[in-house]
């Protein structure tokens, strides 16, 4: 492997198992391949068009082409490579645990975490790792003193575990939480912090707002919203669930003080890893979910107290950040951006076709939901998977239904094209 290249290399991880002999025997020199991965360089929007380089990238996965899954937006695939760190750091756990686990490979989760906040763009005493981005959020919707008839504010189209969650605080401790609606597609920036804003009261105490909203994939002009809220002293609860590793941007693009995202998702991580970022200076003030040594600590693992858990998952993280920063994070925007708008953009030209997300520059990426008036959407996506064997996810919300159409950077063109020839048939044919 000394003379490895990057062609050779993403070859090579997308046959784990003639590579599990040499990674186990060594793992040093998984990561020295690693370090040969040298990112493209030029225009992102032409290398977003580069189906040689993308097919290197595919063929790092494990997925099972028998289906076209574009339902990533839920949990998606980790790349070869991750799933093999993973296996090598649980094996080592079960030589001895609570020495392998707790004494070898507990401390590595410090470099992660070092990882973890420089990508980020943050303090590494800022970044607690978790299971998942509903445990970031609950650990803030619920980390707040709250008394009764105090008002929580967010929209009807916030995710819902996290509405789950301050309903629960409403039976618990008397609360009251406030929804209201936001356009669809949502477009106007301005709008959105004036919504915000409108309904804010006296008793206002809490924010929650999407970065992205899971159910359409609309980006909100968050960094708008907490410099409008911290006028009011009001504290505002970040859900980056579909956010970090999707697009380019950091920490200080967003200025907020809480923020919590799922590593499963976009990074490729191990399922059940998740991220949560709280300021420095608001630590010691926001609880726990379960209970660390004392009280108003102002440590960041103190969110981490979960008792016995496992290192293999948390130690792959660096492994899917590795692979990551090896795509280049603008590189990978602009791709999803491209297999985004090919299905879209063609489908669009139907009188029937209605999309649900703006295709606007800064207000989507990957994600996007999509509706064929007359047609339940359910069936849909039944027929979607019966005829063709398509994932998708039928959305049906109060105020709108569709189609959330999820591609990640392992989809081919052929496959977005393949989804595409579908829904037209449908638009002819019916369901």
């Amino acid at each position: 492997m000394k003379n490895l290249d990057r062609r050779q290399f993403l070859g090579t991880i997308a046959k784990p198992a003639a590579v599990a002999s040499v990674v186990m025997a060594n793992p040093t020199l998984m990561a020295k391949a690693l370090s040969k991965i040298k990112s493209a360089t030029g225009n992102p929007k032409d290398i977003a068009r580069d189906e040689t380089y993308w097919r290197e990238i595919q063929q790092g996965y494990t997925a099972d082409r028998g289906i076209v899954n574009l339902n990533n937006g839920g949990v998606s695939p980790s790349p070869a490579i991750v799933q093999e760190a993973m296996k090598r750091h649980l094996d080592f756990s079960n030589t001895s645990p609570a020495y392998s686990m707790w004494q070898i490979l507990e401390p590595q989760r410090e470099p992660v975490r070092r990882r973890m906040a420089r990508f980020f763009n943050c303090d590494p005493e800022e970044i607690a790792l978790t299971r998942n981005a509903s445990e970031g959020l609950q650990i803030c919707q619920n980390g707040f003193d709250l008394k009764a008839g105090d008002e929580v504010l967010t929209t009807t189209q916030d995710y819902g575990r996290m509405i789950s969650t301050f309903k629960q605080r409403e039976c618990r401790d008397g609360i009251v939480m406030k929804q209201f609606k936001i356009p669809i597609p949502a477009e106007n920036d301005r709008e959105i912090v004036r919504l915000f804003e409108d309904n804010i009261t006296p008793k206002t105490k809490l924010i929650l707002m999407c970065h992205m909203i899971n159910i359409t994939g609309q980006i909100l002009p968050v960094k708008k919203v907490v410099n409008m809220a911290r006028e009011y002293d009001i504290p505002v609860i970040v859900d980056g669930a579909h956010t970090f590793a999707h697009f380019d941007f950091d920490v200080n693009d967003l200025d907020c003080d809480y923020y919590a995202s799922s590593l499963h998702k976009w990074l490729c991580a191990p399922h059940g890893t998740g991220m949560l970022y709280v300021r420095k200076e608001k630590i010691a003030d926001l609880w726990p979910l379960q209970a660390p040594g004392e009280c108003g600590k102002d440590d960041i693992r103190k969110f981490e107290e979960i008792g016995t858990h496992p290192a293999a998952n948390y130690l792959a993280i660096g492994d899917a950040l590795t692979f990551h920063q090896g795509i280049g994070s603008k590189n990978k925007e602009e791709r999803l951006f491209y297999l985004r708008d090919r299905w879209a953009k063609r489908l669009i030209k139907h009188n029937r076709i209605k999309l649900h997300t703006s295709l606007k520059p800064g207000k989507g990426c990957a994600i996007a939901t999509v509706q064929i008036k007359g047609i339940d959407t359910v069936d849909v996506s039944k027929h979607l998977w019966k005829k063709y064997r398509i994932f998708v996810v039928a959305i049906k919300h109060p105020e709108f239904e569709g189609c959330r159409v999820t591609p990640h950077v392992y989809t081919t063109i052929e496959e977005i094209d393949r989804f595409s020839d579908a829904m037209e048939a449908i638009l002819k044919h019916g369901v």
